[in-house]
């Protein structure tokens, strides 16, 4: 991008006072300013980037973006900095001619995001998880000009949020990788969940591709009808499809991938099973933006994940770091994973948030599992909905993460393979971590 404030201001409906300047830039936080950026001053719960913006300016920034009170030049104001940010978004968009591939779902959003920019050539997407009303509009800024794709996921806490954010998006192809009872506190019922996330495929035109589930009857006719092109992933009778699902000794999948355009075999270098859906997700997508089928196939050889999503850490033990999110189908995956492992079997866990009046029955069915499973020690972490209740006499429950590390020293052994997940307002990365360093020791 290269606007004037000038510009900005115009985009925003806002008002420049000061020196016109040249921006190639927007960021929001003042730890992270560029030379000839734009940083824009966010008011939150518990912050507020108006106190940053003098500090912004000296580390560079061409020029700032606040609402009313400030004194600092060169300035654009705006009512509302957040609404002036998606804003600029929709400009960006509009300047944009490349592929746009928009992801939303209940899980494996980021992992589908991270496997379709290592399989699409120039594929630039969404940092992390920006996938919140800041982080789609900072993902569309920051579209390189030589990029060829844009890829990006959007996640919705509830009806109307995933429409809100469709200005700044403007998918050419739509990814729903699954449904599950997330969020149930916010959409209420399977059926509200199903409409939430279907505002992404509302937002394609007709010339656009929804990519769905073919296992989701939610998301498929009669339900839903999408009258563009729809191509399904998943196991059989899927347009892509994942046959001969196996894992190595490390818990990576090898599987083949059959497409309208070929088929071949993928070795993928992250573990878990779940992600052969992933990864024939993304490759639906690729399908519908006319990727190359070896290009692609390549690439997935090649994908690296986010942090904290089914990272494995070898030494005396193993730990599994799944620490950035969990949600009942994501847990369950990464239980099964872990049990199917060479090694006794622990799990340090924390509560999935945001499951509404599901939360009590699926902590305990998760519970459940983990004995089912074979697990020998399940440490949980706060507060604890039911975990404990259905594993019974493998459970310790313990208050903070002080606790949960002195548990873990006193139960974990050589050769363990120990699982750290839990939603991400429980913040067990840290703790993952450490316990990964002590593995080297």
């Amino acid at each position: 991008m290269n606007w004037s404030l000038a510009q900005i201001a115009a985009i925003t409906g806002g008002t420049l006072i000061g020196p016109n300047a040249t921006v190639s830039s927007v960021g929001t936080d003042s730890r992270d300013v560029a030379e000839g950026s734009l940083f824009v001053a966010l008011k939150g719960e518990a912050h507020d980037g108006h106190r940053f913006v003098e500090s912004a300016l000296a580390a560079g920034a061409a020029g700032v973006l606040v609402e009313r009170g400030q004194t600092v030049e060169p300035r654009v104001e705006v009512e509302d900095t957040l609404a002036a940010l998606l804003a600029l978004g929709s400009e960006r968009r509009n300047e944009l001619s490349i592929p746009v591939i928009a992801i939303t779902g209940s899980s494996g959003k980021t992992s589908t995001k991270d496997f379709a920019v290592a399989a699409l050539p120039n594929a630039h997407g969404s940092p992390r998880s920006f996938n919140n009303e800041i982080g789609v509009p900072l993902t569309v800024l920051g579209t390189p000009s030589d990029a060829a794709h844009l890829v990006m996921e959007v996640g919705s806490r509830g009806r109307g949020h995933i429409a809100s954010l469709m200005g700044a998006v403007r998918p050419d192809v739509a990814i729903i990788t699954n449904l599950g009872v997330v969020h149930m506190e916010t959409f209420g019922t399977p059926a509200g969940l199903a409409a939430a996330k279907w505002e992404i495929v509302d937002a394609l035109e007709e010339s656009g591709v929804a990519v769905l589930p073919v296992d989701e009857p939610r998301l498929l006719p009669p339900t839903r009808v999408f009258a563009g092109r729809t191509i399904t992933f998943g196991g059989t009778g899927a347009d892509v499809a994942v046959e001969g699902l196996q894992l190595d000794s490390r818990g990576c999948p090898t599987f083949r991938l059959s497409t309208p355009i070929g088929s071949g075999d993928v070795q993928l270098g992250v573990i878990g099973a779940h992600h052969a859906l992933n990864a024939a997700a993304a490759v639906a997508a690729g399908v519908a933006v006319n990727a190359p089928l070896d290009v692609m196939m390549a690439g997935l050889t090649e994908a690296q994940l986010s942090p904290w999503r089914m990272e494995r850490h070898d030494g005396r033990f193993t730990v599994i770091n799944d620490a950035y999110n969990a949600n009942p189908d994501s847990m369950a995956a990464a239980l099964r994973l872990v049990a199917d492992l060479p090694g006794r079997s622990v799990a340090i866990l924390g509560k999935m948030a945001e499951l509404g009046h599901l939360e009590s029955s699926e902590h305990q069915r998760l519970g459940r599992l983990a004995s089912a499973l074979g697990f020998a020690e399940l440490i949980i972490v706060g507060e604890d909905p039911g975990l404990a209740l259905g594993a019974g006499a493998i459970a310790t429950s313990v208050d903070s993460h002080d606790e949960a590390a002195e548990a873990a020293r006193s139960m974990v052994r050589d050769g363990d393979v120990v699982l750290v997940k839990a939603s991400r307002s429980v913040g067990l990365e840290t703790l993952a971590s450490n316990l990964a360093e002590d593995a080297k020791r």
